[in-house]
């Protein structure tokens, strides 16, 4: 159905996380973009601040938004299924954007092309909103561990892994400032 664009991205928050994982915590696709929003424009804001970088942090989070909004349509896949090899990789990106390409359909003509801009990233956002996405996971697998679910384990160190090879000294920054805090009780965040 035409003009049906944001009726859709209204169901991201149907659209559970981490489907082969049993969670503690459940997360649906409407929170991990709103996270990841909140982490990418942080991260253009310390490369704005402390690298003399010149990014639109706003654009990066609103881009951050939507980063994962082909789900609504494809589902969650499992990181481990989606990088599972080339092929796999390689169909899935011509899934995701089947998938985009539809979701923009779905607007009135004369707002295709800015909804299409946000759906297309710079090298420089995909690495902000990747690393967002990335601390996110990050994060998450923290949480359930802390939480006392050992089924974690595993994507912890994968997820920590793919942090490294990231090479965003936006998000070693971030690490370095903020990340302690997510770990802590709300009486230590000082409020």
């Amino acid at each position: 159905m035409e003009n049906s664009f944001f009726a859709l991205m209204f169901r991201m928050k149907y659209i559970d996380r981490w489907s082969l994982m049993r969670s503690n915590i459940a997360e649906n696709l409407s929170e991990h973009s709103l996270e990841v929003a909140i982490i990418a424009h942080a991260l253009a804001v310390i490369g704005n601040t402390y690298l003399s970088k010149n990014y639109n942090a706003e654009l990066i989070a609103l881009k951050a938004i939507y980063h994962d909004a082909p789900e609504i349509l494809t589902g969650d896949m499992p990181t481990p299924v989606k990088y599972y090899n080339d092929e796999i990789r390689t169909a899935y990106k011509a899934v995701e954007k089947t998938a985009t390409d539809r979701i923009i359909s779905l607007l009135p003509e004369e707002m295709k092309q800015t909804y299409t801009d946000v759906f297309n990233l710079t090298q420089e956002e995909k690495t902000l909103i990747k690393a967002g996405d990335k601390l996110c996971a990050y994060i998450k697998c923290m949480n359930e561990i802390k939480s006392g679910n050992p089924e974690f384990k595993a994507a912890t160190r994968s997820t920590e892994q793919s942090l490294e090879k990231l090479n965003c000294p936006e998000l070693v920054i971030f690490k370095e400032k903020f990340l302690k805090s997510f770990f802590e009780p709300i009486d230590n965040l000082h409020l």
